[in-house]
């Protein structure tokens, strides 16, 4: 893992397990693969193994890590699918709408979007 801001928007715990889904996602961990044991995370970040294990745990409930019983968590073979599936959703649900009111703020055509960037926006090389 690499260095992790902390935001005081968020508990701390949901924060690390939204850069575990952040790396899953982006594939720097795949199916199959170990998560950096709790007490590893706990020292490298400074953080309480108790809350880097209720992110974990939350991993587990929804199904993207597993337990092995004295090996540690394991990025599940869905893991990837279901990330996918429910980022897109969320996407959808909470973030396209403020983007799109945006757009219709900014009064941006279709074209300019698809264009790839101010200068093409504004017709300049």
């Amino acid at each position: 893992m690499t260095a992790i801001q902390w935001s005081d928007g968020a508990p701390i715990y949901r924060q690390l397990k939204e850069r575990v889904v952040a790396m899953m996602l982006d594939g720097v961990l795949k199916p199959g693969d170990a998560l950096p044991s709790v007490r590893q995370v706990a020292a490298e970040y400074q953080l309480n193994p108790i809350t880097v294990s209720r992110a974990y745990q939350e991993l587990a409930d929804e199904a993207l890590v597993e337990k092995r019983r004295g090996l540690g968590m394991y990025v599940t073979e869905e893991a990837a699918r279901k990330l996918l599936v429910n980022e897109r959703e969320r996407f959808l649900r909470e973030e396209w709408p403020l983007v799109l009111e945006r757009i219709q703020r900014l009064g941006l055509s279709m074209e300019e979007l698809l264009s790839g960037g101010p200068n093409a926006a504004a017709g300049m090389p």
